[in-house]
């Protein structure tokens, strides 16, 4: 019998568009002969829309938003939108794809709706994702670690606005020039700057204030950016590196997602002991974050081949520029099969934690 799939995209964050692309992507993955997929769009406002059943790959986003009355809305009860297998088999989903970054889907908030409903979803789960998408948390759990990093001062708004002078003497102190802001709760460089002084700094925050009430302040450094992929639940596995080698300033929104503005190139040319160093840092970096499905791990690599992590991103894109499925094509797996491993390890999991026990019998 074929898998139901639900594929819900949109969402009300700054990277919704990065979420229609990646959805169209995933449309033009999946196998039609062995599963039937069905669209759930959440608006930039925050509605939930079920489209009907797709019987062909989506050729552009616009078809992906259903903006008109004949779609349904979502109703009280979520249960009945997002039927499980506790419902009749004719209107069940086996898995839901979640394909929504930044806040309000990536960050477990949607994770935890689901777990709440007992659906299986592909991705990471509540922590995974809330970590993951925290980079103040991501990074302190990374030191727990023992992961080398780039030194970065952290701060809220109101600390900024209660004492901006303190907060810049800091920051000098304790980082060199340049430096890039970035809002702590968001992905696909949007609201990171890049600063070379005190102005430009200013400029930098107020910007990020924008996006997030936590702010998370790097030092630059000299180094090539290397990405690795991960795949797997208990037992992962690392695809080969891939080089970051953007031609403007630094690797941002528009380089990533729409003049693909950048070079990739897979696979990134290290020595094997780099190449190790990065595969046991991306793996300790998925199990100290407690991750599941999928993750891409950034890394630095200096002139010395010192590693350090930068980051992980618990929901990589699909969109044509991605660096994540085409490390894995280069390591062997194709898009179509990259989605099949997903799915399959999202019913293991789900599988696995319905033999938990919830009473005291």
């Amino acid at each position: 019998m074929k898998k139901r799939i639900g594929l819900l995209y949109g969402g009300k964050s700054a990277e919704h568009e990065v979420s229609l692309s990646t959805a169209r992507a995933v449309t033009q993955a999946l196998n039609f002969n062995e599963y039937d997929v069905f669209p759930i769009y959440i608006t930039q406002e925050g509605e939930w829309r079920k489209g009907n059943q797709l019987v062909a790959p989506i050729d552009t986003i616009e078809q992906l938003q259903f903006e008109n009355t004949t779609n349904q809305s979502l109703p009280n009860n979520i249960s009945s939108f997002l039927p499980s297998h506790q419902e009749i088999d004719e209107e069940s989903l086996d898995v839901i794809f979640p394909l929504l970054h930044g806040p309000n889907g990536e960050d477990g908030t949607v994770q935890g709706l689901l777990e709440v409903l007992n659906l299986p979803y592909i991705g990471n789960g509540v922590l995974a994702s809330s970590a993951g998408m925290d980079k103040v948390v991501m990074k302190q759990l990374f030191t727990i670690a023992g992961l080398k990093q780039v030194p970065y001062v952290h701060f809220i708004r109101r600390e900024w606005r209660n004492d901006q002078s303190f907060w810049l003497g800091k920051i000098e102190k304790e980082l060199a020039w340049p430096l890039f802001v970035k809002p702590a709760n968001l992905g696909s460089s949007v609201g990171i700057s890049k600063a070379s002084n005190q102005e430009e700094l200013i400029e930098a925050v107020d910007l990020a204030l924008k996006y997030d009430r936590k702010i998370v302040i790097e030092q630059g450094i000299n180094a090539r950016e290397i990405e690795m992929g991960v795949l797997g639940n208990d037992t992962p596995k690392c695809s080969v590196p891939g080089e970051i080698k953007p031609l403007k300033a630094f690797y941002d929104y528009q380089a990533k997602y729409k003049d693909g503005n950048t070079a990739m190139i897979i696979p990134a040319v290290v020595s094997k002991e780099v190449e190790a160093t990065l595969q046991d840092n991306a793996m300790k970096a998925f199990k100290v974050l407690d991750c599941s499905g999928l993750v891409r791990a950034d890394f630095f690599v200096t002139e010395n081949d010192e590693v350090l992590i930068n980051e992980v991103n618990t929901l990589p894109g699909f969109t044509p520029f991605s660096m994540f499925p085409l490390l894995w094509q280069h390591t062997g797996v194709n898009y179509s099969e990259l989605i099949d491993q997903l799915i399959e390890l999202a019913i293991e999991r789900h599988t696995e934690k319905q033999q938990l026990q919830y009473t005291m019998d």
